[in-house]
C-alpha cells in the first residue's frame, strides 16, 4: 500500500494491487478479465471538485475509472474477491486480491471514501450549493443505451472468476519474469494446480531474481497514470475556458452597446451645444445693434454681464464635454467594466443635462430681459419722436410768425 501527492490536482490517497475484471456486457452473468496482471488500483481525491475516484491503468488502457457516489456498495463475494457497480459507467467492476487481508483493507478504504462523499454531498445540499453532475470517464450515453439494461447500485452478484495465471495475484519478489511468461504459455496446467501448492512453491523458489528493470517499469506506469490524469484535467479545464470565453464575449457585447449609447448621447450634447452657441451669437448681435442704436444704458450693462456669464457657462460646458469625450476614449482603450462605467456615464449625463437645462433657463431669462428692454427702448423712441414732431411744429409756427 502506498500513498503520495499528484502534482496535477488529484491526490492518490490509497493504492493497492489487484486483478481487474469487468462484467460481460452481453450476458451480465460472467466476468471478463480487464488486466493481464495484477495492476495498481488507486483511490484519488480531487480537492477542487471534492470528488473521489478509483483509477487503474494498464499500459495505455484505463481499466478502471469510476467516480464514487454515496449510493455505491462494495460487496465481498469470496475471501479474495469483491465487486461494485458503477451506474454511470454502466458496468460492474471486480477485483481479485492476493489475500483476504488486502481485500479487507480495500473494503475499509472504500467505506471511508463513501462516507466522505456522503458528508460532502450533505454539506453541499444544506448550503444550497448547486454543482454540476460528474460522470465517470467511461460513461457514455451511447454505451448506456446500447447496454442490456440499467444496473442497480449493488449490481448483479456473480461468482468469483477462476483465477488463471494471467489474472492471479502477483508472484513473490523472488519470482522471475521468465516464470510469468511461462505461465502464460501453459494456462491449463496452472488452473488445475493451485498457486499455494507445495509443487508450485518449489518451482518459484528455484526461479532467478527479478531484473533491475522492474522498478523502472513501475515508475513508467506511474508516470503514465499521471499523464492520463493530466489529460483528463486538461479536458475539464478546456470546458471551463469555453464557459469563460462565452462570458467574456457577452461582457464585450454589453460594453460595446454601452459605448454606442454613450457616443449617441455625446452627439446629442454636441448638437444642443451648437444650438446654444447659435442662440448666444444671435443674442450678442441683437445686443450690439441695440447698444449702437440707443447707446449704453444700465439695462444694457446688466444684459452684457448676463451674456458674459452665459458665455462663460457655455465654455465650461465645452470643457466638460471634451473631458467626457476623453473619458470615452479611455474606456474604449482600456475596456473598463461596462456596468460601472455606464452608471458613471449616466450620472455625468444627468449632471450635464442639468447644467444645460440651467444654461437654457438663464438664456431664456436673458432673452426675456432683452425683450423687455427692447420694448422700453421702443417706447422711449416713440415718445422722443412725438416730442421732436411737436418741436418741429412749434418751429414752423415761430417761422411763420416771424415772416408775417
Amino acid at each position: 500500500m502506498t500513498s503520495g501527492k499528484d502534482a496535477m490536482g488529484e491526490q492518490p490517497i490509497f493504492t493497492c494491487k489487484a486483478h481487474v475484471f469487468h462484467i460481460d456486457p452481453k450476458t451480465k452473468r460472467s466476468w471478463i478479465p480487464a488486466s493481464t496482471l495484477a495492476v495498481n488500483v488507486s483511490f484519488f481525491y480531487d480537492s477542487s471538485r471534492s470528488l473521489y475516484r478509483i483509477i487503474s491503468v494498464e499500459g495505455t488502457k484505463a481499466v478502471i475509472n469510476s467516480t464514487i457516489t454515496p449510493s455505491m456498495t462494495f460487496t465481498k463475494t469470496s475471501q479474495k474477491f469483491g465487486q461494485w457497480s458503477d451506474i454511470r459507467a454502466n458496468t460492474v467492476y471486480g477485483l481479485g486480491f492476493s489475500s483476504e487481508a488486502e481485500l479487507n483493507k480495500f473494503i475499509e478504504k472504500f467505506q471511508e471514501v463513501k462516507e466522505a462523499t456522503r458528508s460532502a454531498s450533505n454539506k453541499a445540499s444544506n448550503g444550497t450549493v448547486i454543482t454540476t453532475p460528474v460522470t465517470s470517464a467511461n460513461a457514455s450515453p451511447v454505451t448506456t443505451r446500447a447496454s442490456g439494461g440499467a444496473l442497480s447500485d449493488a449490481g448483479p452478484l456473480l461468482d468469483p472468476p477462476s483465477m488463471q495465471p494471467s489474472c492471479t495475484s502477483p508472484a513473490p519478489a523472488s519470482t522471475s519474469q521468465d516464470e510469468t511468461s511461462g505461465h502464460h504459455r501453459t494456462p491449463q496446467s496452472s488452473v488445475s494446480q493451485p498457486n499455494d501448492s507445495p509443487k508450485h512453491q518449489s518451482s518459484e523458489g528455484k526461479s532467478p531474481a527479478p531484473g533491475p528493470t522492474s522498478s523502472t517499469e513501475v515508475q513508467l506506469k506511474y508516470e503514465n497514470d499521471r499523464l492520463k490524469l493530466a489529460l483528463a484535467h486538461s479536458s475539464a479545464n478546456a470546458k471551463k475556458w469555453e464557459v469563460e470565453l462565452a462570458t467574456l464575449k457577452n461582457n464585450n457585447m454589453r460594453l460595446t452597446s454601452a459605448l454606442q449609447e454613450s457616443t449617441a448621447n455625446v452627439d446629442e450634447w454636441k448638437r444642443q451645444l451648437h444650438s446654444y452657441k447659435e442662440e448666444n451669437q444671435r443674442l450678442k448681435s441683437k445686443y450690439i445693434e441695440l447698444e449702437a442704436a440707443k447707446g449704453g444704458t444700465e439695462a444694457a450693462v446688466e444684459l452684457r454681464k448676463e451674456l458674459a456669464t452665459l458665455r462663460l457657462r457655455v465654455e465650461t460646458l465645452e470643457v466638460e464635454l471634451k473631458s467626457k469625450e476623453e473619458d470615452l476614449k479611455r474606456v474604449t482603450a482600456g475596456k473598463q467594466p461596462a456596468e460601472d462605467r455606464c452608471k458613471t456615464l449616466q450620472q455625468e449625463n444627468a449632471e450635464l443635462q442639468a447644467g444645460v437645462s440651467l444654461a437654457q433657463a438663464q438664456l431664456e431669462t436673458a432673452l426675456a430681459a432683452h425683450e423687455s428692454q427692447r420694448r422700453v427702448m421702443e417706447t422711449l423712441n416713440a415718445q422722443l419722436l412725438v416730442r421732436i414732431q411737436e418741436l418741429a411744429g412749434i418751429h414752423r409756427e415761430i417761422a411763420t410768425a416771424l415772416q408775417t
